[in-house]
């Protein structure tokens, strides 16, 4: 039986004819090699955070605070990843987390697309950012079989935002994702030390441009006057959310309700309680707010109080090892960010696919390893603190 490990195999028997990846298998030297590829504008944005970015920071380093204690004389040679999540079975818990600067991220302005094709080619979910160059019904169809997810930045508009979900049932998603953190952007110094906000410069706004009711209140096409059509994305971007919006949220669809952003389990039974169908635990990887705690941290806490609710989880994941961790700490999928989009920037839909067939294969290798071949058995051992 096949393994996602097995791709370290694909990699030493190329070895054997000279042939090295074309991209690197660690995190550490995929980021340099993107980083110095990558525009400056492009750059900062992605790599960038909030404020000093010590929390950006924290969120990769809490996760050499947390072990596992592997467990010895135990059959790993047959291991399954597969989980239940939303009424889908999925092949691995890994995800592809929405990134709002996909598009701008491979040379040709269409990272979007080429994420979906990495999905289509490994079979890890794929949640579509509304901040897109390419449109949401082009990104669906580019996934394939590959279960796909769209992530609503809620506009002030509400017609805007019921048209922006029907086009996303209708396109075949497979759950809508509500970013909670996101309403105005947070002090990003990277950024604003060069003035650049690719939003303003039109970039990733096609999700808006081609809607039907955004551009039903243009006085002319965003084609026409594209410097109108910003200023009207300006203008509607970021519905300031209370709890008392919830029954508008949950009217707006019949697919799965996911909230992300959610670190207090407080918040967590709130959401439940008032028609989430799952908590998306994320700091959004730091670049939204400064001086918090990991969001690895948060996570036990926030596993608790959901009960039988499933927990996604987002922020500072780097490697296969941290994706073990978090499904240890109780989450039920475990997204990745940054790595992918350097993979697109590197080598579009072939370098995203390399990061996640190298994030699988090290989660699964870690598992035989240690002595846990399945998902509930990395659940059951759990993960422990490390002293420091």
């Amino acid at each position: 039986m096949p393994h996602y490990g097995d791709y370290q195999n694909a990699i030493y028997g190329a070895g054997l004819a000279g042939v090295v990846p074309r991209l690197p298998v660690d995190f550490a030297t995929l980021e340099a090699r993107a980083v110095a590829a990558m525009p400056a504008s492009v750059r900062d944005y992605v790599q960038g955070g909030c404020g000093d970015e010590t929390t950006q920071a924290r969120n990769a380093g809490a996760f050499g605070h947390w072990g596992m204690v592997p467990r010895m004389m135990v059959d790993g040679s047959r291991r399954d990843l597969s989980i239940d999540l939303l009424g889908l079975r999925l092949p691995h818990p890994l995800f592809m987390a929405p990134i709002g600067v996909n598009g701008i991220c491979t040379p040709d302005g269409h990272g979007d697309l080429a994420a979906a094709r990495a999905a289509a080619e490994t079979g890890v979910p794929f949640m579509a950012s509304t901040l897109a160059n390419d449109p949401l019904e082009a990104v669906a169809g580019a996934m394939g079989d590959t279960p796909g997810f769209f992530q609503l930045y809620t506009p002030k508009d509400v017609e805007l935002a019921a048209s922006l979900v029907t086009r996303a049932e209708a396109a075949g998603y497979k759950g809508i994702v509500v970013t909670l953190d996101t309403w105005v952007t947070g002090w990003r110094p990277r950024d604003l030390n060069t003035g650049n906000f690719p939003q303003l410069r039109g970039a990733v706004l096609t999700n808006y441009f081609s809607d039907p009711v955004f551009r039903a209140a243009l006085a002319a096409p965003p084609e026409a006057d594209p410097a109108a059509a910003i200023r009207q994305w300006m203008g509607t971007f970021g519905k300031v959310l209370t709890w008392d919006d919830m029954p508008w949220l949950r009217s707006l669809t019949r697919l799965p309700l996911i909230l992300k952003g959610i670190c207090h389990p407080d918040d967590a039974r709130r959401a439940i309680d008032l028609g989430a169908d799952a908590i998306y635990c994320s700091n959004h990887g730091g670049r939204q707010a400064n001086g918090g705690i990991a969001a690895i941290d948060c996570l036990p806490d926030v596993v608790a109080a959901a009960g039988d609710t499933p927990v996604l989880f987002d922020s500072g994941v780097r490697s296969g090892s941290d994706v073990v961790k978090a499904l240890a700490l109780g989450a039920t999928a475990v997204g990745v960010g940054r790595p992918y989009a350097y993979g697109l920037a590197l080598d579009g839909a072939a370098g995203a696919a390399h990061v996640l067939r190298c994030i699988l294969a090290e989660a699964d290798l870690l598992m035989a390893v240690n002595g846990y071949p399945t998902i509930p058995a990395v659940r059951a051992a759990g993960a422990q603190r490390i002293a420091r």
